[in-house]
């Protein structure tokens, strides 16, 4: 009996872990879902990709002479009055397809395609009609090649220093008929002139140029208008009430540009900034004594 009881404890044990094991197969385990973090290799299914990562216009150029990477907060206007050029320029040397839309990061060029920079200095192509034949007589092969070379030389050495030196010979006037200086030059705190005045009091044209910019784009400046001289100087005048000519227009010395007024200022007056070669420089330097 022992012995029969002992094999009918060891059928029970066996049938119990059958059971058990049936039972546990048809459950349904709810196991989390693998993802797959590789970088998709012809897989498909729950694979991650990498994002392909944005290339800005421009970005084969950052960091060259010549170029401008935009940063928070800047305006093709903005960067033009940095730079000394107009902000039109800047657009079509960059192939801007909407000038009124750049992006942080982007790169544009801000001097002329024509032009070369060489430690932060822009040479520009000069005309060979500046060089001035000199008339002499008949001379042997030998001379003349000599002459030549030595014409080339000094030539080639002096573009530069004659450009600058009659680009800044420029006769200034003043931007206003009176007017007291309210604030001078600060190269952190105020970058020109301040000059009072009453409502309507004409701006005048500091000097023979063209109309770069016209408009209130600018935080900061109101109604701004932004003439260029030549490609070293440009002047800039603020918070106008009225402004009277167009972009793209010549004006003369002294004429009538606009209307003095308070326009984003806390009173009446003129802002009047120079710009040599986009950097700002003391006004009171350049303008006759009165």
């Amino acid at each position: 009996m022992f012995g029969l009881s002992a094999r009918l404890g060891s059928v029970l044990a066996v049938v119990s872990v059958v059971l058990v094991l049936g039972g546990c197969g048809s459950k349904t385990l709810n196991r989390a879902p693998v993802e797959d973090r590789g970088t998709g290799g012809g897989r498909s299914g729950s694979a991650v990709v990498d994002p392909i990562v944005k290339q800005l216009p421009g970005f084969e150029n950052a960091g060259k002479p010549g170029y401008y990477t935009v940063k928070p907060g800047d305006t093709l206007i903005r960067i033009g009055l940095e730079h000394g050029q107009a902000a039109k320029d800047i657009a079509r040397w960059s192939n801007l397809e909407n000038p009124n839309l750049i992006e942080v990061g982007q790169v544009v060029r801000v001097v002329p395609p024509t032009a070369t920079v060489s430690n932060g200095v822009v040479a520009k192509p000069v005309a060979s009609s500046s060089v001035t034949p000199v008339a002499t007589a008949p001379a042997s092969a030998a001379s003349a090649d000599k002459r030549a070379v030595s014409a080339a030389s000094t030539a080639s050495a002096t573009p530069a220093a004659a450009a600058s030196s009659n680009e800044d010979e420029i006769g200034w006037i003043w931007p206003t008929t009176n007017g007291t200086v309210l604030a001078g030059f600060d190269e952190v705190k105020n970058k020109g002139l301040d000059i009072g005045g009453n409502a309507g009091d004409p701006v005048l044209a500091a000097a023979d140029g063209r109309v770069v910019y016209v408009g209130a784009g600018l935080r900061g400046y109101g109604n701004l208008i932004i003439l260029k001289h030549n490609n070293t100087y440009l002047t800039a005048y603020a918070h106008n009430k009225t402004l009277l000519i167009k972009e793209d227009q010549s004006v003369r010395k002294g004429q009538k540009i606009a209307e003095m007024g308070n326009s984003d200022a806390d009173r009446v007056k003129l802002h009047f900034e120079v710009r040599r070669q986009g950097k700002p420089v003391d006004p009171a330097k350049y303008l006759p004594a009165r």
